[in-house]
């Protein structure tokens, strides 16, 4: 939920705070996180995000909203499991069955109001890797979905070594977008015991795209 509260932070009027978490113990840990620093009201949903995503509304679509900010689980195999209804989610393709980073971006897209803005932490493939993966990519892009990418070093995240890129998305004046902002930020990080830590100077940057 640290990601949630940090987003949240940022608001100067505040926010309301939805999410949901597949893996049961995280997501008790993030209400536990909102409690302690100071958004009780959060209301965090455990379950499967892809399969059954729980903020819908009456009609049965999903819900959407102003910002969206997510850290999905790099290329997990099993995305799929379970899937049932699409929800409109996969217009542009459907994501290949043993990778789900364009599944969990495609999500976020339908999530986001017609003016909605979102940041997601995928790796760094997602800007390369082609076929189904190629297309659903073009079709963003075409649509000026994408304000900027960031990409960042290897060995910034627990967990994993291989590097990653943040996507700002930016449904507002999509169609008029012309360009990417794009931020190589690779090599702006500082050793901090086994990882990586970004500079300063390198996070003033990339908060540059977000604003």
């Amino acid at each position: 939920g640290s990601l949630l509260i940090k987003a949240a932070d940022q608001a100067p009027r505040g926010v309301t705070i939805y999410g949901q978490e597949m893996d049961n113990t995280t997501a008790a840990l993030a209400r536990m996180n909102m409690i302690l620093h100071g958004n009780p009201t959060a209301e965090i949903w455990q379950d499967n995000t892809l399969s059954s995503p729980y903020w819908k509304n009456p009609n049965g679509s999903l819900k959407t909203f102003d910002y969206v900010v997510a850290n999905p689980p790099f290329s997990t195999k099993s995305w799929s499991n379970g899937l049932e209804k699409d929800y409109g989610r996969f217009e542009f393709g459907m994501p290949p069955a043993k990778n789900g980073d364009y599944a969990f971006l495609l999500h976020m897209l339908k999530s986001l109001k017609s003016i909605g803005r979102a940041a997601v932490i995928l790796p760094h493939g997602v800007l390369f890797r082609g076929n189904a993966e190629a297309h659903i990519r073009k079709e963003i892009v075409r649509r000026g979905y994408i304000k900027g990418i960031v990409g960042l070093p290897p060995n910034l995240f627990y967990g994993t070594g291989i590097p990653a890129c943040i996507l700002a998305l930016d449904k507002k004046d999509a169609a008029q977008r012309e360009g990417i902002f794009m931020i190589d930020a690779s090599k702006g990080f500082m050793k901090d015991g086994n990882k990586n830590r970004l500079r300063p100077r390198d996070m003033h940057k990339i908060i540059d795209v977000f604003t």
